[in-house]
Parts: C-alpha cells; structure tokens; sequence
C-alpha cells in the first residue's frame, strides 16, 4: 500500500483503498498483487457508478477486492487464464509478448515491486462479475 501510495496517477485508488478500510489489509504480509487502476481510468467510470459505491462500503471494498490477487504474479510468471481475487470471482488474464490484459483492462506500467508482493497499474477499472 506505500509504495502505490507514493504514485501520483494512483490518487483516486488510494483514496478508496483508505475510504474501504482496506489500506492495512493492503499493507499487510502477503504475498499480494494488486492490479491498480490510474487516475485516468477512474475519470472513465461513470459519475453514478463512482457515487453509488462511495455510498456503499461494502460493494466498494468487493470492486478494489476485486483488483487484489493472493501471491506474487510477476508479469514474466503470467500465464493466460483465470485468476482468483480477493474478491471471490475469477479475473481473466491474457498475455502476448509484454502486453498483458487483465479482464477488458491493458496493464500500462508492470511489476511495481513492494515490500509485500507486486503491482501492475491498468488503465481501467474492473468490475467483479454480478453474483446471480
């Protein structure tokens, strides 16, 4: 959590991560990997979406949970499939050459490297699958 909290084009996740309580569990020994989406793609969630889970602690940590895989997944260790979040639901992974997707986002910057495991920034927000 303090090493994506130094990072100014992760203002909005960190403010959510501190808002959803989650900035300990972040924090905590890990190994963790957590997919982190810009500044950027956050302006791209639309405005009621973003309202609605301010409103809502528990559907908000459920979405960044949804951002956070247990073990360190290093972008050379990435083999496409599906992944496990914290959240509960699988995230789908992709992987040719250097570009990696996770779900529908493209990773812009990987393995930033953490004291408890390693980050990769995204360019949009995911969203875990609706529960039926």
């Amino acid at each position: 959590a303090d090493t994506l909290a130094r990072d100014p084009q992760l203002s909005t996740f960190n403010r959510l991560v501190a808002q959803a309580g989650l900035t300990e569990e972040l924090r905590a020994a890990g190994p963790l990997t957590v997919l982190a989406p810009t500044d950027e793609a956050f302006k791209a969630v639309p405005a009621k979406t973003l309202e609605a889970l301010a409103a809502d602690p528990a559907q908000l940590k459920a979405v960044l949970s949804y951002h956070v895989i247990a073990g360190s997944l290093a972008s050379a260790e990435i083999k496409p499939g599906s992944v496990k979040t914290r959240q509960g639901s699988n995230l789908t992974i992709a992987k040719a050459g250097t570009f990696i997707t996770a779900d529908d986002a493209v990773v812009q910057q990987a393995d930033v490297v953490a004291t408890n495991g390693v980050a990769h920034i995204i360019d949009r927000v995911l969203m875990p699958p609706k529960k039926p």
